[in-house]
């Protein structure tokens, strides 16, 4: 097979750093840099929201010494002022004969197109992933099994939990709520296993992590006999837009129901599945306002100094925490508690934060492997609709 000769555009680069690779396939093929793009890079590398991306995009150019990169000096002689116009003169002048362009953006291919300059989508495309996309929850076959994983043997999954490795071939029941996947069954495995203190829950909208959490929490602080558990906390980041909550009427809890009322409307609907009267101050009220002895709402920066005990911490939106704020609240955490952790590092709301610098991935991180931790991607077919399913599965 003729040797290949590629030249990779900025979007490329930042879709999947490790598309170099990919492209070479070992030896067989040339890799280009042009050094317009190597600039576009280094105006991006402040980016809060891709920063961490071109970061792994320019490792992976430095460390690579197979890649060439367009001479500056040419480059510096041009004076278009726009970037994709740069890059195809650098490719006519500077280039290899037989260039292809790799580019996804369709307008830089149309005028590849009237230069005569070949050029092709990057067909084996595989967005960056974060610690918490990257490590699902599960090892495969051969890899040796991290503390509180799963492991897929003839179709069924194998937990390596505390006990040792369990069979889940049993499917849970909490409060009336059937797991919809396998998936969403080994969440509730994780949430429910006695020996587990702390887990997180990665996922997209529509997997029902917020609502099995709510369900476990229900389960083990009313029903689960001999538990230490006296009181559900929903711990929240506020990524205020528009007026600050300090502003808004009422006490904490009415300052919150704007951030959390798809919360509420949740726990009604447990409610109405199986009474959870206790949570409730009159759960004959239309009001449904929470009992504060049993269920409280509190935003993060309302938890410093406090010592949380015998509770069950459901911490929603992970994702839109500090590594500081992660800790500062972690270390709340006293005798007798389940924490649940949930969030999804690719709907990143706080513009100081990104998709790999965010709570969520700095706790898989750092605590992978712990005896009383455990992590997992919750996916699956079946989702809080059929709207959602044909959504997701068209990966809209």
């Amino acid at each position: 097979m003729a040797q290949k000769h590629f030249v990779l555009d900025t979007n490329v680069l930042i879709e999947n750093p490790k598309c170099i690779i990919a492209l070479r396939n070992g030896v067989e093929n040339q890799i280009y840099i042009p050094y317009t793009v190597l600039g576009e890079l280094d105006g991006l590398k402040k980016d809060p929201r891709i920063g961490h991306i071109v970061s792994q995009a320019v490792r992976a150019i430095l460390e690579d010494e197979a890649v060439n990169i367009f001479p500056p000096d040419f480059a510096e002689t041009l004076t278009d002022p726009v970037l994709d116009d740069r890059i195809l003169k650098e490719i006519l002048h500077v280039g290899p004969e037989e260039a292809t362009l790799i580019t996804n953006d369709r307008i830089l291919q149309i005028k590849a197109k009237c230069y005569g300059i070949p050029s092709e989508e990057y067909r084996d495309s595989d967005p960056f992933r974060s610690e918490s996309q990257r490590y699902t929850g599960f090892v495969e076959e051969g890899e040796e099994p991290v503390r509180n994983c799963f492991r897929w043997e003839n179709g069924t999954p194998i937990f390596h939990g505390p006990e040792g490795p369990k069979e889940i071939s049993y499917t849970h029941e909490i409060w009336g709520v059937k797991p919809r996947s396998v998936y969403q069954n080994l969440a509730l495995e994780l949430m429910l296993c006695e020996g587990i203190d702390l887990v997180s829950i990665q996922s997209e909208a529509g997997y029902g992590k917020t609502f099995l959490s709510l369900a476990a929490a229900l389960y083990l602080m009313l029903e689960r006999k001999d538990n230490p558990y006296r009181k559900i906390y929903l711990v929240k980041p506020v990524v205020e837009i528009g007026a600050k909550m300090g502003y808004l009427p009422g006490d904490i809890e009415e300052k919150m129901l704007p951030y959390i009322k798809y919360i509420q409307d949740l726990l009604i609907k447990l409610h109405d599945i199986r009474p959870a009267n206790r949570i409730f101050m009159d759960p004959t009220s239309d009001s449904f306002k929470f009992n504060p002895k049993k269920f409280e709402v509190q935003p993060v920066a309302f938890l410093r100094g406090m010592n949380i005990e015998n509770a069950v911490v459901i911490v929603d939106e992970m994702q839109n925490l500090s590594r500081g704020e992660t800790r500062a609240l972690l270390t709340r955490m006293g005798e007798g508690v389940k924490c649940i952790c949930l969030g999804d590092t690719r709907q990143v709301d706080n513009p100081y934060l990104n998709e790999s610098n965010n709570g969520l991935n700095w706790t898989v991180r750092k605590l992978k492997g712990y005896k009383n931790y455990a992590h997992m991607v919750l996916k699956g077919d079946r989702s809080r609709g059929p709207i959602t399913d044909i959504v997701l599965k068209s990966k809209l």
